[in-house]
């Protein structure tokens, strides 16, 4: 398809798509979707090679949010029957970055339901994550919810790798899934993570209820973030939430927006997150070769996923490495 070649080419000469581009290339059917997850594969191998950024991640403290957002099974006021606690001991998180080693992931993650943590929470994770550290040896990295500049040098300091702080969904959006803090806070704490020397990971997730072009218009703010990472999340909807009616997505649909994200964002890490094993089901390895270049596997923050030696396998059965 010409239009598929052209802005294929336009990207590998170092230039971008434009949004009428894009909102072009999410409009072709689905006979087209295998020729565009193919052109956004060249896209990947030519600017990141063949390597598959692994990750493990664990839900070191669980529940009890006080944010509102509307698809998160962790808001205190949403009754979705998960587990809840505080910040798990230092010994529980080593032993879940070992076993992240020992699976093959290249980083671990540590991830906590705060709206920011509480000093003594904040203490403790330095810690742990300098015990990591000198223990385990593997990449750290941590989501824990609005940074200070002061917090974020301190992460920095103890070594974590990469922050995670997702936009989630779009500006125009965002107050459709979310009432107690807004965009312009999240993009905040992504820009103070970024000054400090911490490398970005910034990401969404699709199927929130909002329009094609919205969905699209995530992924141009996103790379003015210029994120190292881009966590791609499809909506799992969650009982007693405010979204727990929204449609499943068609696999194609999620594929072909994520081969356009890589038109987007040709050297960021594109990986597949949350709902990928719910929705994607065997189109999974489709997406490795359609523009995804990371995987998080062994489960998320509420809900299992694939077990790492599956996931591993699937990768390296694409000719691709870990």
């Amino acid at each position: 398809m010409e239009l598929i070649e052209n802005c294929m080419n336009k990207v590998l000469n170092g230039k971008s798509i434009t949004m009428k581009e894009a909102l072009t290339l999410a409009s072709i059917s689905s006979n087209y979707v295998s020729e565009l997850a193919e052109a956004a594969n060249i896209i990947c191998r030519e600017f990141n090679g063949n390597k598959v950024d692994v990750e493990s991640l664990i839900n070191a403290k669980s529940g009890n949010c006080p944010e509102d957002c509307y698809f998160c099974a962790q808001a205190a006021r949403y009754n979705t029957n998960i587990k809840r606690y505080p910040l798990l001991d230092k010994y529980t998180i080593t032993e879940s970055a070992e076993k992240a080693k020992k699976s093959g992931a290249s980083s671990f993650c540590l991830v906590c339901a705060y709206r920011e943590p509480p000093e003594d929470d904040f203490n403790a994770i330095c810690n742990i994550i300098s015990y990591i550290k000198d223990k385990v040896g593997i990449d750290v990295n941590c989501s824990l919810g609005f940074m200070t500049e002061k917090r974020a040098r301190r992460l920095k300091d103890v070594g974590v790798k990469r922050y995670n702080h997702n936009l989630e969904t779009c500006k125009s959006y965002f107050d459709k899934i979310c009432s107690t803090h807004n965009y312009n806070d999240r993009v905040r704490t992504a820009k103070i993570v970024k000054s400090v020397g911490l490398e970005l990971c910034s990401g969404g997730i699709i199927g929130l209820g909002e329009s094609l072009e919205q969905r699209l218009e995530l992924a141009f703010e996103a790379k003015e973030l210029e994120p190292d990472e881009f966590p791609f999340n499809i909506l799992i909807a969650r009982e007693n939430t405010p979204l727990a009616k929204n449609r499943t997505l068609d696999p194609l649909e999620i594929i072909k927006m994520i081969s356009i994200y890589r038109f987007i964002m040709p050297k960021t890490i594109i990986k597949l997150a949350g709902g990928r094993e719910v929705h994607l089901k065997e189109f999974e390895s489709m997406a490795l070769l359609g523009g995804a270049n990371g995987i998080i596997t062994g489960g998320y923050l509420t809900v299992g996923g694939n077990e790492a030696s599956r996931d591993l396998s699937m990768i390296r059965n694409l000719g691709l490495e870990v």
